[in-house]
């Protein structure tokens, strides 16, 4: 079988950590900061790191004892049923509808952030001039460019896209290696800075909205689901199994990309808090900016944001090709609206690029009323929820494997996926349960996946027609 057009080991690799290592490491040290101590946050990134990496071996397993089914961890939701029963494909269906929210909402993250970095060079993107007042509705200034700039970085990512995947590829790999060693020149300089004393008191109880002490657990509890929106992407190689060059890259790029991704959220996020008090970061609209100029001053600070909107850039890419590639692909496996099958002479899947994009132009919306640090944090919670069925799913899905037997010739393989498989279907189901548990974000988020029900009709008047 021909490999051309196909992704090698090396994009896989950078698509995995540019996907991760986007929104979250420029704004997750201060998001951090408003809910736990700095003990809480290392601990938090610790058991974050320990519950992905089970749950990427879980991935890298499926894709190679089922490597026919591509498109993501939401696609094994139909295999917990009767091949090709209604139970099969509503659960294939409604699990890819959750994680496909779940990229919307994800992509505006990344690009609402990249406006905020942008502000940097640009300060008007933060002006609180009124720019219209309607009624008890404000508009500013900062936030009327902010839509603005949001906007065209989404479409004019959608027109790179369209020209293939390989060289959208191509720019991923160069804005993950640009990242990549500014990262790494961060840590080192960073390391010069740290201040003892801003990490101190270590431990210490954080309150929350409603006015209550929270301790260290509780601390740890709050971080879960915020640390955990930082390997949001780490599937981001079995989404894209069907197109990679060897079916056995797909679980080391899964690998390889999640400890990379691990070293340098520790890295940076425990260096920053060194480096600002928990005040200045709790109050940072971009952490990591402050940071560096706190240290080598507003030239240093510059370079950064440079080199964070390179990487922003990079990560847009990589999200966006994500959220096309997984309708297109449950489409593929007749769990999804037929329509998303059609693709242009590239084998892009333009409808699907197109919807997932005019969706994504209804997110950046929020940032109209929003600073964009809430409208950040208001999209992780919804988008991190939303993948974590499908993460459980998959563990459950292993589990089922191990259980029958199938694919397996050694009953050690089979103990040691187990207990893998049993971890991470823990680890999913406590992250859930700490995420709901705002009653706000659990109605939200339930509702936003119950809205697929609206649409579900149109997968079996597509078999239908198939079926005549």
């Amino acid at each position: 079988m021909s490999t051309k057009g196909k992704l090698g080991l090396g994009v896989l690799i950078s698509l995995v950590v540019g996907n991760m290592v986007g929104s979250g490491i420029f704004m997750l040290p201060r998001s951090l900061a408003e809910v736990a101590s700095p003990a809480g946050v290392i601990l938090a990134w610790l058991l974050t790191g320990f519950g992905v990496l089970v749950t990427a071996l879980v991935f890298g397993n499926l894709a190679i004892r089922k490597p026919n089914l591509t498109g993501g961890p939401q696609i094994y939701a139909k295999e917990l049923f009767k091949p090709g029963s209604k139970k099969s494909t509503l659960a294939g269906f409604m699990s890819t509808w959750g994680y496909w929210i779940g990229n919307l909402a994800g992509n505006i993250a990344i690009i609402t952030t990249f406006a905020g970095y942008l502000s940097t060079f640009f300060p008007v993107l933060t002006s609180e001039a009124v720019l219209l007042d309607v009624g008890s509705f404000t508009l500013y200034v900062g936030n009327a460019l902010t839509f603005l700039v949001c906007t065209i970085l989404l479409w004019g990512t959608h027109f790179i896209i369209l020209n293939g995947l390989e060289n959208a590829g191509r720019l991923n790999i160069l804005a993950t290696s640009a990242k990549v060693i500014g990262f790494m020149l961060f840590i080192i300089i960073a390391l010069f800075a740290f201040e003892k004393s801003n990490i101190l008191p270590f431990v210490e109880p954080k309150i929350n909205a409603a006015g209550n002490s929270v301790g260290l657990f509780g601390q740890i509890n709050s971080a879960a689901i915020t640390t955990l929106w930082a390997f949001i992407g780490v599937e981001s190689a079995v989404v894209f199994a069907s197109r990679a060059k060897k079916q056995s890259d797909v679980k080391k790029a899964t690998i390889f990309g999640l400890l990379i991704a691990l070293a340098i959220y520790i890295g940076i996020s425990t260096l920053v808090m060194g480096i600002l008090s928990q005040d200045q970061l709790i109050a940072s609209q971009k952490p990591l900016i402050d940071a560096i100029e706190a240290v080598l001053g507003p030239i240093a600070g510059k370079v950064l944001a440079a080199i964070g909107l390179i990487s922003l850039f990079g990560s847009t890419i990589g999200w966006i090709m994500l959220s096309a590639e997984v309708p297109y692909a449950a489409a593929k496996q007749g769990i999804f609206i037929p329509a998303f099958l059609k693709e242009n002479k590239k084998g892009i899947p333009t409808f699907s690029l197109i919807v997932t994009n005019l969706l994504g132009q209804l997110f950046i919306f929020s940032t109209i009323s929003r600073s964009i640090s809430q409208a950040f944090d208001f999209v992780i919670y919804i988008a991190t929820l939303s993948y974590l069925v499908p993460y459980l799913i998959s563990s459950f899905f292993q589990l089922k494997l191990v259980i029958s037997g199938e694919t397996y010739d050694s009953l050690k393989a089979r103990r040691v996926d187990f207990v893998i498989g049993l971890i991470a279907s823990i680890y999913s189901i406590w992250v859930i349960i700490a995420g709901t548990a705002d009653i706000k974000t659990f109605s939200f988020g339930v509702l936003l996946l119950l809205s697929g029900i609206l649409f579900y009709n149109k997968v079996n008047r597509g078999k239908e027609k198939k079926s005549f």
